[in-house]
């Protein structure tokens, strides 16, 4: 088992020191992708709160995640109950309600 080891990540601007036995690069591409994916929302919703980009990078990350785990051979049993229809309708109505409260935060 590798030892823990802390890496330094930037998201939106943020500095966060994240503690993992996984090795820096990988941190690193992960902290981007998250980046990418905050800051892509960000862009198309307008939200500024960074709270409000996390709940929809998170919910837009687990629902690839998620279709990613049914649509691959020997999925887990149990991925079948994510409803992908019923997940991009709360994605839509979590991103407009990301727009109804800019400048509200």
């Amino acid at each position: 088992m590798a030892a823990k080891r802390s890496v330094l990540v930037r998201i939106l601007g943020q500095e966060y020191r994240i503690r993992s036995d996984a090795d820096e690069a990988s941190i690193q591409r992960v902290a981007s992708f998250v980046d990418e994916t905050m800051a892509k929302i960000r862009e198309r919703t307008r939200t500024v709160d960074t709270l409000d980009l996390a709940i929809l990078a998170s919910l837009n990350l687990a629902n690839d995640l998620l279709a990613a785990r049914g649509a691959a051979p020997g999925a887990p049993d149990g991925a079948e109950w994510v409803d992908s229809k019923r997940l991009r309708a709360l994605i839509g109505i979590a991103e407009s309600a990301g727009k109804d409260s800019i400048g509200t935060h």
